[in-house]
């Protein structure tokens, strides 16, 4: 494969690890966004909309940063305050998020706009190769590495990412400890929100320019499929954007010769997911896993304990 249509796939797979990602942190600290469909298409259409009136894509990325963070924060604040069940929550935020793109969009529809202008890095662009697919690219992109690698680093081997695993599997004796479990629910989630909101923006401004009425649809849905198929898991969930990114670039290119095949490539990650799932959890694959470490940490993956539920001090 040539490394100008891998560059696309790095490029196509952006919003989504920016989404997967924020989800990933998200449900590290127990909460679940539902939202993340309309949540998606709010925010696309809120970067375009601020871009094509401001001229300003920083001003673009952070208003749907702040759409992605409010609804994020509105599913943890009904979950924590009023004990709402966050699905029920979210689905709802998904409807209304959907409809509200579809109506206060509907005057910017296929306008041109601003885009994020293509950013070479000199000299490591011009490695063999490599150069093209990873460092001919822009800043969206970049920022999507040093995201991947700043998540994993952080939930792994930092204190404060042990407290946000901590409060997503055991809130109750986080408490007990001293963590202030609610007031952190909060914080995670508000940046898991944000994060999924620049996944918006950087699809409406990098990947399919513009803005159009169910311009991002599904990719929310693809969004929390990949963070059940990565395990939690930053570096397995941002592989599993790679590679649905890979699956719907090859079903283009299937579409002349193939059109059938190609209509199902890219929904693969749905049944790889389950198939995942059922892997991880059968009982000889969990002993080969637990004999050979290596292979375990790149297959097992399990969800946070309390992931979904409330917490509140009696």
């Amino acid at each position: 494969m040539s490394p100008e249509i891998l560059a696309i796939i790095v490029s196509y797979a952006t919003p989504l690890v920016f989404a997967v990602i924020g989800e990933t942190i998200t449900e590290k600290a127990g909460v679940v966004n539902l939202s993340l469909d309309g949540s998606m298409l709010l925010s696309a259409m809120t970067g375009f909309v601020i871009g094509y009136m401001t001229g300003s894509l920083y001003l673009a990325v952070i208003a749907a940063a702040s759409i992605g963070s409010i609804m994020a924060l509105t599913i943890a604040f009904s979950s924590i305050v009023f004990r709402l069940n966050q699905i029920a929550v979210g689905i709802v935020l998904t409807l209304l998020g959907t409809k509200l793109a579809a109506f206060l969009g509907q005057d910017f529809v296929r306008k041109p706009g601003p885009y994020v202008q293509n950013l070479p890095i000199p000299v490591l662009e011009d490695i063999p190769y490599i150069g093209t697919i990873i460092f001919n690219q822009n800043i969206m992109v970049y920022s999507s590495y040093l995201l991947i690698i700043f998540t994993f680093w952080f939930i792994f081997y930092t204190k404060a990412g042990l407290n946000l695993q901590a409060i997503g599997e055991r809130p109750e004796a986080s408490f007990s400890r001293g963590l202030q479990v609610n007031k952190l629910r909060y914080l995670y989630t508000g940046i898991g929100g944000a994060l999924v909101g620049i996944g918006g923006a950087s699809f409406s401004l990098d990947v399919k320019l513009g803005w159009s009425d169910g311009h991002v649809v599904n990719f929310g849905w693809i969004s929390l499929a990949i963070v059940i198929f990565g395990g939690w898991h930053p570096i397995r969930a941002a592989f599993g954007c790679y590679f649905f990114a890979f699956l719907q670039v090859f079903a283009l290119k299937l579409q002349p010769i193939l059109p059938r095949l190609s209509q199902v490539l890219p929904i693969m990650p749905f049944p790889l997911m389950i198939i995942t799932l059922l892997l991880i959890n059968y009982k000889t694959v969990q002993n080969f896993a637990d004999k050979y470490q290596f292979i375990g940490n790149l297959i097992k993956g399990r969800a946070p304990s309390a992931i979904g539920t409330s917490f509140w001090r009696q």
